[in-house]
């Protein structure tokens, strides 16, 4: 029997777990190209709300929309978390329709464009939202499709009607392999994602793959392990980097608490000085990433100077959600020791030593990440004054080990002086509502639900005039 494809010329799509991030882009995408779509999960969001404006039909996971198109079987789509005893899953198999995984979409719809598609551990969202940004500006009229949501375009996903698409490309579950792209980045490559990986060896030659599919890799020189494969390569391949050699570099950095300035170096030639309104040296990373592609695409230099000064960034990426009773409150999707360290050091750039309180609130994600990068946790903080951590959020996963949320704590007092474990989301907000003073900045990191106390904390403290982003 021969494999089955996708039809993306009109056959209907059905999403399980259309509420995710990724999920939610590409059926986006689809609807917007006039493709029926509809969806179901476990409970609805933002999101999954905003796609329903959009004509897609979006229900719990009871399989009554899978049933509501009758004879036209659908074609469903999954991601690497919905396993086989998901019972909407196990009806989509019994009433014989065909079942492909998410990054299958995202392959198929890459094919039809000029991609670019953006790799690494850390670093995708930004890196991809500013090509989209620029490329926006630029009147290109891309495509796009990223892990985060963007104030440019108003989501997580947009249609063009250019010839570009620009997709964040996922590594956590190996299927970055089934990507192909005109041009493809690599921001970094370390261990993560421990669940599937069980070593950096595997993540290494995920990524290798990848970079063999695509007709140009943009890679980070800075970051060794991303350098080697690209030495490794027979593909084309152009280096950024800020303390290496590099295609394109940068000279007279500065730092300020308004943003990031830096002459920017393409091969010998000085191209101009770029403005950027982001913190820390991550960013300006980002930023190098982005200017390289652009550069490769034609863009002239100009071009992407303007586009960059008014690139706010991605939610949950250093966000200001609010401030009351002259306490500012943050969130950042900061959920690995590298992505914390960076973090921090950018709110150190913001704000320097003594100028503000940093209060650090932290929710570990994933027992397997936790108990495996749980030495290289306990130093990530010592930028922060005050440090607030909470039980795991484990996503799901079993807990083999027994790891607990004040194990976790323990591990970051063994550094920090000034450390509080709080067991839930009530028990922080009860201690920050005690904790909290005028002057401080406080960031909340994690990839699970830990900003859902951002709201009841800003009606706490009852703002007279205050400030919210999205």
């Amino acid at each position: 029997m021969p494999p089955r494809t996708l039809d993306l010329s009109g056959r209907p799509f059905h999403f399980i777990g259309i509420g995710g991030i990724g999920m939610s882009a590409l059926a986006h995408i689809l609807v917007s190209r006039g493709v029926a779509v509809s969806g179901s999960d476990v409970s609805v969001n933002g999101i999954s709300a905003r796609l329903e404006t959009l004509g897609v039909r979006v229900t719990a996971q009871d399989g009554s929309a899978l049933r509501e198109w009758g004879e036209v079987l659908p074609q469903v789509i999954c991601s690497t978390a919905i396993s086989d005893s998901n019972p909407e899953y196990q009806l989509a198999q019994a009433l014989g329709c065909p079942l492909f995984h998410r990054s299958e979409v995202l392959a198929a719809l890459a094919q039809q464009y000029d991609s670019i598609l953006v790799a690494g551990t850390h670093g995708k969202t930004t890196t991809s939202s500013l090509i989209s940004h620029i490329l926006l500006h630029a009147g290109y009229d891309p495509t796009i499709i990223i892990g985060g949501e963007v104030s440019t375009w108003g989501g997580n996903a947009r249609l063009g009607q250019g010839r570009f698409l620009v997709a964040e490309a996922d590594e956590s579950d190996g299927t970055l392999v089934n990507l192909r792209g005109r041009v493809g980045v690599i921001t970094n490559i370390e261990l993560d994602h421990t669940n599937h990986f069980a070593s950096l060896a595997q993540v290494v030659a995920t990524f290798r793959a990848f970079a063999q599919h695509c007709g140009l890799m943009v890679i980070c020189a800075d970051c060794a392990t991303a350098a080697q494969v690209g030495q490794e390569l027979a593909t084309p391949v152009l280096t950024y980097g800020l303390n290496v050699p590099a295609t394109y570099t940068v000279t007279e950095v500065q730092y300020a608490p308004t943003g990031i300035t830096a002459q920017v170096w393409e091969r010998e030639q000085v191209l101009g000085t770029l403005s950027l309104p982001l913190f820390g040296q991550h960013n300006l990373k980002n930023t190098l990433a982005a200017v390289a592609v652009c550069r490769e695409l034609g863009l002239a230099f100009p071009l992407i100077q303007e586009a960059v000064t008014t690139f706010t960034g991605a939610r949950r990426r250093f966000e200001l959600r609010g401030q009351g009773g002259g306490i500012e409150f943050y969130d950042d999707y900061a959920h690995h020791p590298s992505e914390i360290r960076a973090t921090l050091n950018a709110a150190r750039q913001r704000w320097p030593q003594g100028e503000r309180r940093l209060v650090v609130v932290f929710q570990p994600h994933r027992y397997s990440r936790t108990a495996s990068l749980l030495t290289d946790f306990g130093p990530v903080f010592a930028e922060a004054e005050v440090v607030m951590t909470l039980d795991i959020y484990g996503a799901g996963e079993a807990n083999p080990t027994g790891l607990t949320g004040e194990d976790f704590a323990q591990q970051v007092r063994q550094y920090h002086p000034a450390v509080t474990y709080a067991p839930t989301l009530e028990a922080a907000e009860h201690h920050l509502q005690a904790l909290l003073q005028p002057g401080d900045a406080v960031l909340f990191l994690g990839a699970g639900n830990l900003n859902r106390v951002i709201p009841s904390l800003l009606a706490f403290y009852q703002p007279s005039d205050p400030l919210t982003v999205g």
